[in-house]
C-alpha cells in the first residue's frame, strides 16, 4: 500500500526545519517483528527544537505516532497514515551528573544506559540490560525487569507536547503505573534524568551478565519477535495462563507462540501483521476461556489492516477456537 505524498506540503509549511522526512518508509525494516506496511511519512528531528517547530507547524488533525526501537511493536500490514516520528542520533547522547545521575536522550537504548551506568560506577540501573526497547519506551510504559522499574529510579523527563511547547516532568507527574505512564500519549519524550547509587563498576556488570543470561536461557531473543506480548495480571504471569491455556508452540500462518517462553510471539519467517495479531488475539480468546482472565497486550499495535482485512478487535472476534 502506498499513501498520498504529504513531503512536500510539509516542507512548503515548514521551511526551517531541520530533520529529515521521507514519504512511505517501510517500517517492517525497522522493527524487530519485521513484519507491516509504510509510514506514510516518516520524520526523524534534528533534536528536541527541531521536534517542536515541526509540532508547532503541522495541521492539528495529522495523526502523529512516536516510535522507538521497534521492539514491542506491531505494525499492521496496511501501514500508519500520517506521521510516524522515530528519534535517532539528536537524542542519543548519555552524560553523568554530579550525584550520581544520568542524563541521556529519549532514543538510548536500555542496554547502552545500564553499559553508561556500569562505566560511570552507577548501581541501580543494571536492569536495563534486560528491556529490549529505548529509554522513550521506559518512560512510556514505565518498562521493567528483575524486580526494578523506571519509577524507582526516574528523576525527571522531558516531553514535547502537540503544540511544540516543552515540559519538564518530575517523576510524580509522570504517574507511573504497572506498565504504564498518566502522561498524554500524544506528548513525545526526548530526554530522562535517572539516580543511581555509588557502585563497583565490576559488581554491576557481573549483574549485568547476569541479567543478560537469565534473558538467552529463558526468552527466544534470536528470533523475530516483539518481547513479551501480554501485560502480568495481578498475581499471575501471562505465561503461565497461556501456558495452562494449551497455547506453547500454536501457530498461525508464519506466527507461533513461543516454545521457549509463551507470552512471547515469533515470526517464523514469512508471517504477516495479522498473522501475528490474530494469532494474539487467540491466545488472549483461549486464556479468557481457560481461566475467566483477559489477557491486556503490552505490545503496541499500530496502523492499518489491508483492504477489506479485519485487524483489531475484528480479529478478536474471529479468535475462537
Amino acid at each position: 500500500m502506498r499513501f498520498p505524498d504529504l513531503v512536500p506540503d510539509l516542507k512548503a509549511a515548514l521551511p526551517a526545519l531541520r530533520g529529515r522526512l521521507t514519504a512511505n518508509q517501510s517500517l517492517a525494516d525497522i522493527t524487530w517483528f519485521r513484519v507491516g506496511g509504510p509510514a506514510q511519512v516518516l520524520y526523524a528531528p534534528a533534536d528536541a527544537d527541531d521536534l517542536a517547530y515541526f509540532r508547532a507547524g503541522i495541521p492539528a488533525d495529522l495523526p502523529v505516532v512516536v516510535i522507538g526501537l521497534g521492539s514491542n511493536l506491531l505494525v499492521r500490514d496496511g501501514g500508519v497514515p500520517g506521521v510516524v516520528i522515530r528519534l535517532g542520533r539528536g537524542f542519543a547522547d548519555i552524560r553523568s551528573e554530579p550525584g550520581h545521575r544520568l542524563r541521556c536522550g529519549t532514543a538510548v537504548p536500555d542496554v547502552k544506559l545500564a553499559r553508561a551506568a556500569a562505566d560511570a560506577g552507577i548501581a541501580g540501573l543494571a536492569f536495563y540490560r534486560g528491556i529490549p526497547g529505548s529509554v522513550g519506551g521506559a518512560l512510556r510504559m514505565n518498562g521493567g525487569a528483575h524486580g526494578s522499574e523506571t519509577k524507582d529510579v526516574l528523576i525527571e523527563a522531558r516531553a514535547v507536547d502537540p503544540q511544540g511547547r516543552q515540559h519538564t516532568l518530575p517523576l510524580a507527574d509522570m504517574k507511573f503505573a504497572y506498565r504504564h505512564s498518566g502522561v498524554p500519549p500524544d506528548w513525545i519524550f526526548t530526554e530522562a534524568l535517572f539516580q543511581g547509587t555509588p557502585g563497583d563498576p565490576a559488581d554491576i556488570l557481573k549483574q549485568m551478565n547476569e541479567v543478560a543470561e537469565y534473558r538467552e536461557a529463558n526468552q527466544p531473543i534470536k528470533d523475530r519477535t516483539g518481547g513479551s506480548t501480554f501485560k502480568n495480571p495481578p498475581g499471575t504471569s501471562a505465561w503461565k495462563l497461556i501456558d495452562a491455556a494449551g497455547c506453547r508452540g500454536f501457530r498461525i500462518g508464519g506466527a507461533k507462540v513461543s516454545e521457549l517462553h509463551c507470552n512471547f510471539l515469533i515470526n517464523e519467517g514469512g508471517a504477516t501483521a495479522e498473522d501475528i495479531e490474530r494469532l494474539g488475539e487467540t491466545v488472549r480468546a483461549r486464556v479468557k476461556k481457560a481461566s475467566g482472565i483477559t489477557l491486556q497486550w503490552e505490545i503496541v499495535r499500530l496502523g492499518l489492516g489491508l483492504e477489506g482485512r479485519p485487524t483489531g478487535e475484528s480479529l478478536a472476534e474471529m479468535a475462537v477456537g
